[in-house]
């Protein structure tokens, strides 16, 4: 986790950098039920991850990616493709119509997962920090009120 930049100060980063913690640990898992071939644990560990991913990619989508597009347009567009991709492969691993190489989809989604992750924390979050004016900050955090109502 980046520390450097103070950008865990605000709470809603603080939130969104808690679920990426929440994510890496089940990406983990998901990882640990492939290597053992246990699907049934896989499609657990990645109902779960949707269950995470949803508000958490409503927040950035809706919030905090707009709030970026004039500046970092192309890049919240490749984020934003890239969490279409992690949650379509998700969503196929959780499903009852597993494709036979789920184990291969498995790795390959967590990889990527960590690497957004990456993206997000040490990019997003920091340019956020410095690019976005106050009452674009409550935006974001309306968005994820919006979410708890």
């Amino acid at each position: 986790m980046c520390e450097y930049c103070g950008c865990q100060d605000i709470d809603v980063v603080a939130e969104l950098t808690a679920e990426h913690d929440r994510l890496r640990e089940l990406g983990r898992d998901l990882v640990e039920a492939a290597t053992g071939d246990d699907l049934a644990r896989a499609r657990a560990v990645a109902e779960a991850m949707l269950g995470v991913l949803a508000p958490h990619t409503a927040v950035e989508e809706g919030g905090l990616f707009p709030a970026l597009a004039s500046e970092y347009g192309e890049q919240m567009a490749a984020l934003t493709g890239e969490h279409r991709e992690i949650d379509g492969a998700l969503t196929l691993i959780a499903s009852e119509q597993v494709p036979a190489s789920w184990v291969r989809l498995a790795d390959r989604v967590a990889a990527e997962l960590f690497e957004h992750i990456l993206k997000e924390q040490d990019g997003v979050f920091p340019a956020a920090l410095a690019v976005l004016a106050p009452d674009e900050w409550e935006r974001v955090r309306e968005t994820r009120l919006a979410l708890s109502s």
